[in-house]
């Protein structure tokens, strides 16, 4: 068996561990999100919002935040678990379609960018950024070389511990939105946002992830 060849099958193994032991991969990370943010801002916008954990993790930070999902069954489901008196509104839509009334000083997308065109998202993100403002992408690539499999090989270990620590139970309602798989590699991915969004920050993660963050320099 190659080595490649075995981490496919330690992979597809872990999926069916995932399958008796759920736990968010994407929520993991909310916690490194929130690090990258500076400790106060204005307006907040979280692109592929779900149920909204992210957007309740904003609102400790932003003094408005806004989740846009073009699922109107989750955002409703969303808008249930956020309390009355917090200032944060949902709304369910084509995230591309959206059209803000100001910028954003925090924009956030978690899991979401590869099911839209990547140039045109990050074009947009970038006209709804305000002058200083912070956007932070986490997001999924196509694995195509040594490293990209070297390094899913060790999170396949800590994915188990994690699921372990985590116990058997309920699929979280994050995780139950459709998926579609990754189409481009980490190399493109780098390629085509520092292109648009000079001086950006890429790096990959465990868990089969990759983070993009990018500070606004220009002017208004």
């Amino acid at each position: 068996m190659t080595a490649s060849t075995a981490v496919a099958w330690l992979v597809r193994a872990c999926d069916r561990f995932n399958a008796a032991h759920p736990w968010d991969h994407n929520a993991h990370y909310h916690r490194w999100i929130l690090r990258q943010l500076p400790s106060r801002a204005g307006r907040a916008l979280d692109v592929g919002c779900g149920s909204g954990d992210l957007v309740r993790a904003l609102a400790t930070r932003a003094e408005r935040v806004h989740g846009i999902d073009r699922d109107a069954t989750i955002t409703d489901h969303a808008r249930r678990l956020t309390p009355r008196a917090a200032r944060i509104d949902y709304t369910a839509a084509d995230a591309l379609a959206h059209r803000p009334a100001q910028r954003y000083d925090v924009i956030t997308c978690v899991a979401a960018l590869h099911h839209l065109p990547f140039a045109p998202a990050l074009t947009e993100f970038r006209r709804w950024l305000a002058p200083h403002g912070t956007l932070v992408v986490l997001g999924v690539y196509r694995e195509n070389t040594t490293a990209d499999r070297l390094l899913a090989g060790v999170a396949v270990p800590a994915n188990l511990l994690v699921g372990w620590a985590s116990g058997r139970g309920k699929r979280p309602v994050a995780m139950t939105a459709p998926t579609r798989p990754a189409t481009m590699t980490f190399a493109e991915i780098t390629q085509q946002a520092r292109r648009i969004l000079p001086g950006t920050r890429v790096r990959r993660h465990l868990f089969w992830r990759y983070s993009l963050v990018w500070t606004h320099h220009e002017p208004s």
